[in-house]
Order: C-alpha cells, then sequence, then structure tokens
C-alpha cells in the first residue's frame, strides 16, 4: 500500500476546504473591520451634527468621499434624523458571493432628534 499516494489524496481532498474557510475569514474579518471604521466615523459625524455643522461641511470634514464612504441625511418626521454611512465592499470568496448581495453594503445608521 503507497502511503504517500494516500496522503496526496487527502490534501488535494482537503486543499479546497481549508482555501474556501480561509477566504470565507477573510472576508468576514473585513466586514468587521468596515463596520468597526464606519462606527467610528458615526460617532464623528454625530458630533458634527451637534455642533450645527451642514451637510456639505460634515462631507468635506470627513473626507468621506476620498474613503468611497457615503453619506445619507433623512428627515423622516421633522422631529428625528437619520444617518446613514455605507461603503461598498468586494466579497472575494465564491460561496460567499451567493449567499449576500452584489454588491455587499457594511451598513451602520443612528437616529437622532432634530435640532
Amino acid at each position: 500500500m503507497n502511503k504517500k499516494g494516500q496522503a496526496l489524496v487527502e490534501f488535494v481532498i482537503i486543499l479546497p476546504i481549508f482555501i474556501f474557510m480561509l477566504l470565507a475569514i477573510i472576508d468576514i474579518g473585513k466586514m468587521i473591520y468596515f463596520k468597526n471604521e464606519l462606527e467610528s466615523e458615526m460617532s464623528e459625524v454625530v458630533e458634527l451634527y451637534k455642533n450645527k455643522k451642514t451637510y456639505e461641511e460634515m462631507e468635506k470634514t470627513l473626507n468621506l468621499n476620498d474613503e468611497e464612504i457615503e453619506l445619507v441625511m433623512k428627515n423622516e418626521n421633522n422631529e428625528t434624523v437619520t444617518f446613514t454611512l455605507k461603503k461598498e465592499l468586494e466579497i472575494v470568496t465564491p460561496g460567499l458571493q451567493f449567499l449576500f448581495s452584489r454588491p455587499f453594503y457594511v451598513e451602520v445608521s443612528r437616529v437622532m432628534y432634530y435640532e
């Protein structure tokens, strides 16, 4: 019985599963990283809003266009303002592309009372 041949067959069977798991871990790590990045940016947006900055001043101060982050500000009912930060994320794992929408957006929202 050839032990080297058996080890090679087992390696060839396990390798695609290992690569898939490695890429999935990297993609999920990127999702968590960008979510945390947007959370910190959102705290800056809230501070700027509390300091009575306009939408244009917020975008200019934070340089969101350079980081390809989209800021959306909605006045719902003259009582609250909803801020949303979105960033597009490219998923490289083949199987995860079918589970998540294309393009996949990492998104953070805050609702504040209108002042």
